[in-house]
């Protein structure tokens, strides 16, 4: 139950909303819109090399048999990207130790989204892990692009509504079917079943 619930924090139907709504955020609190398309386009990059990672693998079997490697780690990586970046966002209001100390919280939601991946059986270590630095790397070079961006910090109001989606869609519990599509995609394109773990390691 507690690892069902961890892992939800990386699951695309609730990355890919709350990352949409936090550049509404962002454009409504940041004075320059350009921060808000820097954020989609960092969240859209994540997300398109995590797709591109297993599409080729399902598709045409390229991953490492060595280092038990069929793709990063989509929830892993998608965590490391978005919490964050939200709690940067929320931390405007706090001196700079603390507004630190909120981003890291982020990342350490995203490295136990990760550890509840392995607990589900679901991915292998060098996933989980090549997921959390991908992330990890999205989401630092977005923060760090705008360390010194003009900002209006939260009020209570807004924060709460900033948080209300998120909630609302834990509550809800529907998980994405993303798996399910690429490994439609790769079977169109290849005209044969996708590649499996199984095969991989024979």
């Amino acid at each position: 139950m507690l690892w069902n619930l961890l892992t939800y924090f990386g699951d695309s139907m609730l990355i890919l909303p709350t990352g949409l709504t936090l550049a509404l955020f962002i454009v409504w609190k940041v004075k320059s819109p350009a921060t808000a398309l820097t954020w989609l386009i960092t969240l859209g990059i994540s997300g398109l090399t995590v797709s591109i990672s297993k599409l080729l693998f399902l598709a045409w079997g390229i991953g490492s048999s060595t280092f038990n490697f069929t793709g990063f780690s989509g929830h892993t990586t998608m965590s490391a990207t978005l919490w964050p970046v939200m709690f940067w966002l929320i931390g405007q209001r706090f001196q700079p130790d603390r507004r630190k100390l909120m981003v890291t919280v982020g990342y350490i939601i995203a490295f136990m989204v990760g550890i509840s991946r392995l607990a589900l059986h679901v991915h292998s270590v060098s996933e989980v892990v090549s997921g959390f630095i991908l992330g990890s790397i999205c989401s630092g070079i977005f923060l760090y692009t705008q360390r010194d961006c003009d900002m209006r910090y939260f009020t209570f109001t807004p924060l709460v509504f900033l948080l209300i989606l998120p909630l609302s869609l834990m509550s809800y519990g529907k998980k994405a079917p993303t798996q399910q599509l690429i490994e439609q995609i790769a079977s169109q394109i290849t005209g044969k079943q996708p590649w499996t773990r199984a095969k991989l390691l024979e």
